[in-house]
């Protein structure tokens, strides 16, 4: 599920004088979760209903509930013996994240087990969220985090874009909703790496399931070795943006592509920031991830033993190295 501008369209068509007109999410869950829309102020929001007891818990263990630019966490009365948790929008300075915010914090909040269990995934979400937001307040995305992203957006744009319908490929780039490879696909799933050396001497991988292909048929590690530097001829963060965007088709494909740049952290209040550095991909290497691929998976690990961040080094991988055709071949599903 993705909140998207027009649910709130369909929302605030149904004009009352007061009160809150809201829509309920996830119908066939348990859990009481809701878009709504403040009739007096127009301030858009979350609701997620929940027990008194489980709310005076929560102020118990929090405190004060997080806040950050235009967004703003808290408790407000409901219906007799209920309390709603409330996600809301307090200016505009919050709009560009806020679609994507409540979609991350209604799926955690769905898939909860207890009421407590609820609220402690919802605000841990926020606080998610609040730090990616203050990290790149001024001056936006780190070095290393726009190479990254750069990197990418273009195996979105030249390896994953032509091979799929739109909604699909763009569904397939996971790398900023933190899921374990950067782009996942039935049966195959995509890790980028993205640096400024042409032979680098060890790659990082972040934690045991990142090279783990349990669970997929083809699991592929690329290598982007990238020239980066100030003016010149190469590519801008937001000319491989834009360059995305003129693919799309659909309204509703360019509202997930945008959710996903914000969920990242580039946002379209600081891209002044990103017309530099600019970037040209020397080369691009893939290697296939299977057998014997030098790795450190799950089942290698101790019990109690986890979030094993190592090295691994490219020297010695010619053998699982494959073309760039293959890799087309491999997501369009014809290998």
């Amino acid at each position: 599920m993705r909140v998207t501008e027009r649910d709130w369209e369909q929302l605030e068509t149904e004009r009352h004088t007061s009160g809150i007109v809201s829509r309920r999410l996830y119908p066939q869950s348990d859990k009481d979760i809701h878009l709504a829309v403040e009739q007096t102020s127009g301030r858009r929001m979350l609701l997620l209903r929940i027990a008194q007891p489980a709310s005076e818990r929560a102020a118990r263990r929090y405190g004060a509930l997080p806040v950050t630019r235009g967004l703003a966490m808290q408790f407000s009365p409901a219906a007799t013996g209920m309390r709603d948790l409330q996600v809301i929008l307090t200016a505009s300075s919050g709009r560009e994240v806020f679609n994507p915010l409540i979609t991350d914090i209604a799926a955690a909040a769905a898939a909860a087990q207890t009421a407590d269990d609820l609220i402690d995934l919802a605000i841990g979400r926020f606080e998610h969220w609040r730090r990616l937001l203050e990290a790149i307040h001024d001056s936006g995305l780190s070095a290393e985090g726009r190479r990254g992203l750069y990197g990418e957006l273009c195996v979105l744009r030249d390896i994953v874009i032509p091979s799929l319908p739109d909604v699909a490929a763009i569904e397939s780039w996971t790398g900023p909703l933190g899921a374990d490879q950067d782009f996942q696909l039935p049966g195959t799933a995509i890790e980028v790496k993205t640096g400024m050396a042409k032979s680098p001497q060890t790659l990082v991988i972040a934690n045991e399931r990142q090279l783990d292909d349990t669970g997929v048929l083809h699991l592929v590690l690329a290598h982007l070795w990238v020239d980066e530097r100030r003016g010149g001829q190469g590519e801008s963060l937001n000319r491989i943006v834009r360059d995305i965007r003129t693919c799309l088709g659909s309204i509703l494909d360019h509202q997930v592509f945008d959710d996903l740049l914000v969920t990242a952290g580039y946002l379209n209040e600081q891209a002044n920031l990103y017309d530099e550095p600019r970037y040209t991909v020397r080369e691009r290497t893939f290697w296939r991830v299977e057998g014997d691929f030098p790795r450190i998976v799950r089942a290698d690990l101790r019990e109690g033993v986890g979030d094993c961040r190592y090295r691994i080094s490219p020297v010695r991988l010619d053998s699982y190295r494959i073309p760039a055709e293959d890799v087309v071949g491999i997501v369009k599903g014809s290998m």
